[in-house]
């Protein structure tokens, strides 16, 4: 039994649910019972079921992308999904994006490139993947982190099931939140000195939703308490 959280430090990235773990799911894919015997969230156990029926489209790899707003709860939902499929014997490994945006304004530019470049191109071969973390306190890239060859890689943040890497995906979750809530989430986290950055995050998401049309485009939807939500 495997499970692997590719490492990255606390830091003011974009996912304030990661300070707690909300509230237990009530309603979704894949049986009460199912879950019940490992402990598990249902939308959690769903997920898993629904990505393991699916063939894996990135080489041997199956890639679930959990995106949605900042602050929706994201990180909570990921870390939920790979410790319920490390408990049915499943490698499993999820990635933090905000390991990986080139701070407040890397939603875009060249995340999208060096993401395939350093994780999925390699991946796709069976190659353990290897990307620069960005260090948020110095405003630079830093060190690099392996990121292993597992059944199944969750990647969560803002952006990650953006179409470019969506066609390798077996399952892409939503999650949202009000945006009142998000923004109180994050602020609890970073400090009100960073409201400006968080608008400004905000504003961009919003922008990149649109274009991306990602809820559209969804195979489940959760609220801000890993609820499915139709």
């Amino acid at each position: 039994m495997t499970h692997v959280e590719v490492p990255g430090p606390h830091r003011p990235g974009t996912d304030a649910a990661r300070t707690g773990a909300g509230r237990p799911a009530t309603d979704a894919a894949g049986s009460d019972d199912d879950a019940a015997s490992t402990g598990a969230p249902p939308a959690a156990a769903g997920v898993a079921d629904l990505a393991l029926d699916r063939a894996a489209r990135l080489g041997p790899v199956r890639l679930v992308c959990v995106d949605g707003p900042a602050g929706s709860g994201k990180s909570t939902f990921a870390a939920a999904l790979v410790a319920h499929l490390a408990d049915r014997g499943v490698p499993a490994a999820v990635l933090h994006l905000d390991d990986v945006y080139a701070g407040w304004s890397g939603l875009d530019g060249d995340l999208a490139p060096r993401l395939s470049a350093q994780v999925l191109e390699p991946l796709r071969r069976g190659r353990a993947g290897r990307y620069q973390r960005y260090d948020w306190p110095r405003g630079e890239f830093a060190d690099w982190v392996d990121v292993p060859v597992p059944q199944v890689l969750v990647i969560e943040g803002c952006g990650a099931g953006r179409r470019a890497v969506a066609a390798d995906a077996v399952v892409l979750v939503w999650v949202e939140a009000p945006a009142t809530l998000r923004l109180e989430r994050g602020l609890e986290r970073d400090g009100a000195a960073m409201r400006p950055q968080w608008e400004q995050w905000m504003h961009d998401e919003q922008v990149h939703f649109r274009r991306e049309r990602t809820a559209d485009r969804a195979d489940v939807r959760l609220d801000a308490y890993g609820r499915m939500v139709g």
